[in-house]
Protein backbone atom coordinates (compact mmCIF):
# COMPACT_ATOMS: atom_id res chain seq x y z
CA UNK A 1 0.00 0.00 0.00
CA UNK A 2 1.22 3.51 -1.16
CA UNK A 3 2.35 5.60 2.10
CA UNK A 4 0.39 8.54 0.54
CA UNK A 5 -2.03 8.65 -1.75
CA UNK A 6 -2.27 11.45 -4.52
CA UNK A 7 -4.65 13.36 -6.69
CA UNK A 8 -3.02 15.04 -9.57
CA UNK A 9 -4.93 17.96 -11.51
CA UNK A 10 -3.62 18.65 -14.93
CA UNK A 11 -4.62 21.38 -17.52
CA UNK A 12 -5.08 19.98 -20.98
CA UNK A 13 -4.03 22.96 -22.15
CA UNK A 14 -0.10 23.12 -23.09
CA UNK A 15 -0.74 19.55 -23.26
CA UNK A 16 2.58 18.44 -24.16
CA UNK A 17 4.21 19.61 -21.67
CA UNK A 18 1.53 19.00 -18.57
CA UNK A 19 1.87 15.05 -19.91
CA UNK A 20 5.56 15.52 -19.33
CA UNK A 21 5.14 17.19 -15.74
CA UNK A 22 2.74 14.33 -15.17
CA UNK A 23 5.26 11.83 -15.88
CA UNK A 24 8.01 12.79 -13.52
CA UNK A 25 4.88 13.54 -10.82
CA UNK A 26 4.44 9.68 -11.12
CA UNK A 27 7.92 8.59 -11.17
CA UNK A 28 8.71 10.71 -8.31
CA UNK A 29 5.71 9.45 -6.50
CA UNK A 30 6.95 5.88 -6.68
CA UNK A 31 9.90 6.87 -5.91
CA UNK A 32 8.58 7.81 -2.20
CA UNK A 33 6.73 4.81 -1.69
CA UNK A 34 3.50 6.81 -2.96
CA UNK A 35 1.12 6.86 -5.61
CA UNK A 36 -1.03 9.38 -7.38
CA UNK A 37 -4.22 7.35 -7.59
CA UNK A 38 -6.63 9.81 -9.22
CA UNK A 39 -5.47 12.26 -12.75
CA UNK A 40 -8.34 14.77 -13.41
CA UNK A 41 -7.75 16.74 -16.70
CA UNK A 42 -8.90 19.78 -17.13
CA UNK A 43 -9.07 22.29 -19.59
CA UNK A 44 -6.88 24.81 -18.08
CA UNK A 45 -5.60 26.28 -14.84
CA UNK A 46 -8.41 28.63 -14.39
CA UNK A 47 -10.77 25.05 -14.80
CA UNK A 48 -8.97 23.68 -11.72
CA UNK A 49 -10.41 24.27 -8.34
CA UNK A 50 -13.79 22.59 -8.80
CA UNK A 51 -11.74 19.12 -9.53
CA UNK A 52 -9.63 20.20 -6.48
CA UNK A 53 -11.91 20.39 -3.94
CA UNK A 54 -13.73 16.74 -5.48
CA UNK A 55 -10.84 15.35 -4.66
CA UNK A 56 -9.79 16.77 -1.21
CA UNK A 57 -13.20 15.57 -0.19
CA UNK A 58 -12.49 12.18 -0.88
CA UNK A 59 -10.85 9.95 1.96
CA UNK A 60 -8.86 8.14 -0.25
CA UNK A 61 -7.04 11.34 -1.16
CA UNK A 62 -4.01 12.08 1.07
CA UNK A 63 -2.83 15.62 -1.01
CA UNK A 64 -3.71 17.11 -4.64
CA UNK A 65 -0.75 18.42 -7.08
CA UNK A 66 -1.72 20.64 -9.61
CA UNK A 67 0.13 20.58 -13.31
CA UNK A 68 -0.37 23.30 -15.69
CA UNK A 69 1.89 25.45 -17.72
CA UNK A 70 0.80 29.28 -18.08
CA UNK A 71 2.47 30.84 -21.24
CA UNK A 72 2.42 34.51 -21.67
CA UNK A 73 0.38 35.79 -24.51
CA UNK A 74 -0.50 39.55 -26.20
CA UNK A 75 -2.50 40.15 -23.10
CA UNK A 76 -2.25 39.91 -19.69
CA UNK A 77 -4.38 36.85 -19.11
CA UNK A 78 -1.91 34.32 -18.18
CA UNK A 79 -1.02 36.97 -15.09
CA UNK A 80 -4.93 36.80 -14.21
CA UNK A 81 -5.02 33.11 -14.51
CA UNK A 82 -1.84 32.00 -13.07
CA UNK A 83 -2.39 34.51 -9.92
CA UNK A 84 -6.27 33.55 -9.00
CA UNK A 85 -5.36 29.84 -9.34
CA UNK A 86 -2.71 30.10 -6.71
CA UNK A 87 -4.66 31.96 -4.93
CA UNK A 88 -7.82 29.31 -4.56
CA UNK A 89 -5.26 26.76 -4.77
CA UNK A 90 -4.10 27.99 -1.09
CA UNK A 91 -7.85 28.31 -0.03
CA UNK A 92 -8.43 24.85 -0.73
CA UNK A 93 -5.96 23.73 0.94
CA UNK A 94 -6.68 25.41 4.41
CA UNK A 95 -10.16 24.38 3.87
CA UNK A 96 -9.95 20.84 3.44
CA UNK A 97 -6.73 20.59 6.08
CA UNK A 98 -4.56 18.97 2.98
CA UNK A 99 -1.67 19.94 1.06
CA UNK A 100 -2.34 21.28 -2.47
CA UNK A 101 0.97 22.33 -4.14
CA UNK A 102 1.53 24.35 -7.03
CA UNK A 103 2.88 22.64 -9.94
CA UNK A 104 2.31 24.85 -12.35
CA UNK A 105 4.72 27.19 -13.89
CA UNK A 106 4.17 30.70 -14.93
CA UNK A 107 3.04 33.68 -15.70
CA UNK A 108 5.55 35.39 -18.11
CA UNK A 109 6.93 33.00 -19.92
CA UNK A 110 7.89 31.56 -22.75
CA UNK A 111 6.77 27.79 -24.12
CA UNK A 112 10.86 27.06 -24.27
CA UNK A 113 10.84 28.54 -20.22
CA UNK A 114 7.53 25.71 -19.93
CA UNK A 115 9.60 23.32 -21.29
CA UNK A 116 12.59 24.03 -18.83
CA UNK A 117 10.20 23.83 -15.82
CA UNK A 118 8.63 20.52 -16.60
CA UNK A 119 10.57 19.33 -13.05
CA UNK A 120 7.93 21.39 -11.28
CA UNK A 121 5.65 18.14 -11.73
CA UNK A 122 8.33 16.24 -9.65
CA UNK A 123 8.87 19.35 -7.15
CA UNK A 124 4.64 19.26 -6.46
CA UNK A 125 4.62 15.56 -5.54
CA UNK A 126 7.65 16.23 -3.34
CA UNK A 127 5.98 19.09 -1.69
CA UNK A 128 2.88 17.05 -0.87
CA UNK A 129 4.92 13.88 0.28
CA UNK A 130 6.59 16.59 2.59
CA UNK A 131 3.93 18.45 4.09
CA UNK A 132 1.68 15.20 4.64
CA UNK A 133 4.95 13.94 6.51
CA UNK A 134 5.33 17.46 8.53
CA UNK A 135 1.50 17.73 9.31
CA UNK A 136 1.20 14.28 10.71
CA UNK A 137 3.97 14.60 12.95
CA UNK A 138 2.27 17.86 14.27
CA UNK A 139 -0.86 15.89 15.09
CA UNK A 140 1.20 13.42 16.60
CA UNK A 141 3.16 15.93 19.05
Amino acid sequence: MAKYNIGAVVAEFNYDITQMMLGLAKEEAKSRDCEITKVFVVPGVFDMALPIKKLLERDDIDAVITLGAVIEGATDHDQIVAQHAARKIVDLSLDYNKPVTLGISGPGMTRLDANRRVTYGKSAVEAAVKLCDRLKELDES
